[in-house]
């Protein structure tokens, strides 16, 4: 098979149906050859997304800007751009770039628009979570959507959980726990950042499920989704911004005009669009169960970097509490591959509402 002609959405395709197109795709080469891309693309799913992390830390801790909202919705517009960007560019060199079509369509944009709703609790909830907890503690912050993936899918699908993986949700609800103690009893614990934390988690399972029901309207197309709810997103920003009193701020801040200020804002929005693609990079080259092992991975050394980067001393408590999230999370994740394995794989006339990863993938991975 031609890589340069397989379309992002197949990549998802491939996750969700665990795929091992890695064993067809690598026939004839070199394991030397297939170790050392499959490390590059790690490698580079690890920079994007840590450099995400810390870059949005950076810009949602200015204290010279209280505008969480406006720096949300500035890298929706980034990615926006981005996606009409890369559309001009596939027509222009097809055989190197390979992205779908997008223009504005006011019936998709309505159709869009429930998931749109979530979608902007979400990132604003994760970003709020993220300035006022910092990057050590995120983790464990932003560690229960697991948790609430098995409690809404019961709720709203009516699907239920196997034992072990209850247990392992169990693990990672002793890991928040203890972590919020242990924050505490260091005298740097915000409640105001886990209260973010905990929403920002319960809207992130949200976000998958209400995905599920509207890609038919965007013909599974992932790319054409993150088109349309980010140009949902901008408009439903704007209110919110006047609401929240974000433009008097701005119109205030010493360096509005500051090229060096608005290059970093661009360039998180950069991050925003590019972890989507290293994401299903990543999956597409190694499995959607080593994608969750890398998240996870990931996720323990931004933790680290982290905490030598602001030179914290944490007890071992503490780092007891991270390990339980990641482990109960990387337990949860080899259950519920176990399961799917058990599952018998539907017909391809139903994959049309399938084309996204399962709502309990990926969740430590940004």
């Amino acid at each position: 098979m031609n890589r340069t002609q397989l379309k992002r959405s197949s990549i998802l395709r491939m996750a969700l149906a665990g795929s091992e197109t890695m064993e067809q795709e690598g026939h004839g080469e070199t394991f030397i050859f297939r170790a050392a891309r499959i490390a590059a693309v790690v490698a580079l799913y690890w920079f994007v997304s840590i450099t995400m992390v810390f870059l949005n830390n950076y810009l949602l801790d200015n204290r010279d800007l209280d505008a969480p909202l406006f720096v949300t919705f500035y890298q929706c517009v980034v990615t926006v751009v981005l996606c009409w960007l890369m559309q001009l560019l596939s027509r222009w060199c097809p055989g190197v770039i390979d992205f779908p079509s997008v223009k504005v369509d006011l019936k998709t944009c309505r159709e869009v628009l429930p998931l749109s709703v979530v979608f902007i609790c979400m990132i604003t909830f994760n970003n709020l979570c993220l300035k006022y907890v910092g990057v050590a503690f995120y983790t464990i912050g932003r560690s229960l959507s697991t948790v609430f993936n098995v409690l809404l899918s019961y709720i709203i699908l009516r699907q239920t959980t196997s034992y072990r993986a209850l247990m392992c949700c169990g693990v990672i609800l002793g890991g928040f726990w203890l972590g919020v103690d242990q924050e505490g009893l260091a005298g740097s614990l915000s409640w105001t950042g886990v209260f973010f934390g905990v929403l920002a988690s319960a809207f992130v399972s949200l976000n998958a499920i209400y995905t599920k029901k509207v890609m038919p309207a965007v013909d599974g197309n992932i790319w054409k989704l993150s088109f349309y709810n980010n140009i949902n997103a901008c408009v439903l920003f704007m209110p919110l911004i006047l609401v929240f009193g974000e433009v008097g701020r701005l119109i205030s801040f010493s360096r509005l005009f500051d090229m060096g200020f608005w290059g970093m804002m661009t360039l998180g929005g950069v991050f925003g669009f590019a972890i989507g693609y290293v994401t299903g990079l990543q999956i597409k080259f190694t499995s959607p169960l080593t994608h969750n092992v890398s998240g996870t991975a990931k996720a323990c050394a931004q933790t680290v970097i982290a905490v030598v980067y602001n030179a914290s001393s944490k007890s071992m408590l503490w780092w007891t509490s991270n390990m339980m999230v990641l482990v109960g999370s990387s337990a949860y994740t080899w259950v519920k591959s176990l399961e799917m394995k058990n599952v018998p794989r539907k017909e391809p006339q139903d994959s049309a509402e399938e084309k996204l990863l399962p709502g309990e993938k990926g969740n430590m991975a940004v």
